[in-house]
């Protein structure tokens, strides 16, 4: 990440720890810190990235954060801890002039999605074959809602004084063109879903959901998200002992 010139404050010393993938090197299948790693390169500060293997944690990680896992967070040498508290920090700390604010203008960008990582995992877990139909359903029902929410014009899209009505949103993202705090919580879960179910279920998003699409394509042609993405194989081997073979 390029170091901003700040005339005024000092560049905190920041260091994000993220759980390491099956080498123990690379990134991991963990949304929770994809969705931090994500905060910090769009505030555009400069930090560094740790992984944690936690199949054999140092010992300098042992006493730095007993009994925690990743994510965790080192600023300016400050142990912070909970992935939503660092994101609450990250948010009131490092502020504008210097650093943008994510936060989302409508408050349905952060609530549109939050049923749908819930309704994957009962979806991927269930398994009886004659109930697979009513769990596809439900993750079905909200990905709907969630294309809905993505199609609908946001206020500032509608031109008062125009003669033409628009009738379907353009923008790339859940609240505009810009990623947001929301983008950063639903977009880890997203690709989640995408591989897994897709994997352990043959489930595909439909086509016809062109919100999501739009959305999802949008979203994987920024460095921000792509770049964080853990590798396929990193979410197939997560859930290759939770996705129960159905009967």
């Amino acid at each position: 990440m390029e170091s901003r010139q700040h005339n005024i404050t000092k560049e905190p010393e920041i260091e994000l720890f993220v759980k390491a993938g099956l080498d123990g090197e690379n990134i991991g299948n963990c949304p929770f810190c994809q969705r931090l790693f994500m905060v910090l390169w769009l505030k555009g500060v400069k930090f560094n990235v740790t992984t944690v293997d936690m199949t054999r944690k140092p010992e300098e990680l042992k006493d730095l954060a007993p009994g925690t896992n990743p994510p965790f967070l080192l600023f300016n040498k400050e142990l912070k801890t909970d992935f939503i508290k660092i994101e609450e920090f990250l948010e009131q700390t490092l502020g504008p002039p210097t650093y943008p604010h994510l936060s989302p203008k409508y408050k349905e960008s952060f609530d549109v999605g939050s049923d749908i990582f819930a309704k994957f995992s009962a979806y991927i877990k269930n398994p009886r074959k004659e109930a697979n139909i009513n769990f596809e359903k439900a993750l079905l029902r909200e990905f709907h809602r969630l294309d809905v929410y993505l199609n609908t014009p946001l206020p500032e899209e509608i031109d008062q004084d125009s003669v033409e009505d628009i009738t379907v949103s353009k923008r790339k993202f859940l609240d505009g063109d810009h990623l947001t705090l929301a983008d950063c919580n639903l977009l880890p879960k997203l690709h989640i879903i995408k591989i897994a179910a897709k994997k352990y279920r043959d489930f595909e998003i439909p086509a016809d959901m062109t919100g999501v699409w739009r959305y999802l394509n949008n979203a994987y042609a920024c460095d921000e998200f792509s770049h964080t993405c853990p590798a396929d194989e990193e979410i197939e081997h997560t859930y290759a002992s939770v996705a129960r073979k159905m009967t």
